[in-house]
């Protein structure tokens, strides 16, 4: 079995891997999606959060690891490819804030009740916003087929 940081290390990557594939499964119309009427993030503006919330939580938490990571601005819409390279270079960096807090780094301020409740955290906010993904696609008639939204969930093979 693997140990306690293995396996919170492993729990990120995959959260961002599910990421990373459901980018892949949205078109390019679905990712302009919104159900919002007065300018809400459009589809790929809610990924474009994620990767910014964990560049600002890294700004509070471990500076220095936030260092060079891209923040966007507002209403930018990346293309796929920059997207998934921005989230991938953020998930490392996270890895990395996980990986010292757990080695009891200085410098390093998870929640205050630790670094495996500020993952959960972020495992929580991120898949609240691929639900509200699925169901603006979904309602603006952009669904994604069955075997990805199925894949979603399948922890064992994403």
């Amino acid at each position: 079995m693997e140990n306690a940081l293995e396996q919170i290390l492993e729990s990120w990557r995959i959260n961002n891997r599910i990421n990373l594939f459901l980018i892949d499964q949205i078109s390019e119309e679905g990712m302009g999606c919104t159900l919002s009427k007065r300018g809400g993030r459009n589809v790929v503006r809610q990924f474009a959060h994620l990767h910014n919330n964990r560049v600002w939580q890294l700004q509070k938490r471990a500076k220095d690891l936030a260092d060079g990571l891209h923040e966007y601005e507002t209403k930018e819409e990346p293309e796929p490819a920059f997207l998934k390279e921005t989230l991938e270079e953020s998930c490392a960096r996270m890895s990395r804030f996980f990986e010292d807090c757990v080695a009891g780094v200085p410098k390093r301020r998870p929640l205050k009740a630790g670094a495996i409740p500020f993952l959960s955290y972020f495992i929580a906010h991120e898949a609240h916003h691929r639900g509200n993904i699925l169901l603006t696609l979904k309602q603006c008639g952009h669904n994604i087929d069955q075997p990805s939204r199925y894949r979603i969930w399948d922890w064992d093979h994403v």
